[in-house]
């Protein structure tokens, strides 16, 4: 069996496990919510391959959603375009504009992970998941990294992930001679119980 005819029974083989352990039947309602207060999410991209502009994004909001089993979590997070915070106010207007974020007609980042085993949210590990930036939904790959996160404690969780994007991946095309086209992600998650 060539590579290629592998690789495709293999997708066609894990596609039905992802989406069995995503459904309503596997993962009830939403565990826990995101607390937007001390959450918030990073980026950086290099200017002119010298120095880096960076910038936070303030609110987050979504959830943690627990599989029956308590084993497999689903993170689900929105973030607000207009929480933007940067050390320039002339950078920050330059990234609100079309030619980036365009938080006019985009005003929302999503990010909702696959499955991903509850240890690693303290342990660290690989986070797969899709992300929703400028109205284009494409893979995404980060990592978790290692930070306390006892569920039957949710306010002392820190759920910490870190990653690359290609700007460029979400129509993200302009000033390619001054920026990078890869950018850094971060993103703090703290957690509460969501309500009942």
């Amino acid at each position: 069996m060539n590579r290629r005819r592998r690789r495709w029974l293999a997708q066609r083989v894990a596609a039905p496990l992802v989406l069995a352990l995503a459904s309503p039947s596997a993962l009830h309602a939403a565990d826990y919510r995101i607390d937007p207060a001390r959450s918030h999410a990073e980026f950086g991209v290099r200017l002119f391959w010298l120095s880096q502009v960076t910038g936070s994004f303030e609110r987050i909001e979504g959830e943690v959603t627990l599989s029956a089993r308590r084993d497999v979590a689903v993170v689900d997070a929105h973030i607000a375009v207009d929480s933007i915070r940067m050390g320039s106010e002339r950078f920050r207007r330059w990234v609100m504009a079309p030619e980036f974020f365009d938080a006019e007609h985009y005003p929302t980042i999503h990010f909702v992970s696959e499955p991903v085993p509850v240890a690693s949210l303290e342990n660290g590990g690989e986070l797969y998941g899709r992300l929703t930036l400028r109205g284009v939904s494409r893979p995404a790959h980060f990592e978790l990294l290692p930070s306390p996160c006892p569920l039957d404690s949710p306010r002392e969780c820190r759920i910490e992930v870190r990653g690359d994007i290609q700007r460029s991946d979400f129509g993200m095309t302009g000033h390619r001679t001054a920026l990078s086209d890869q950018v850094r992600l971060g993103l703090v998650i703290a957690i509460d119980r969501a309500a009942p």
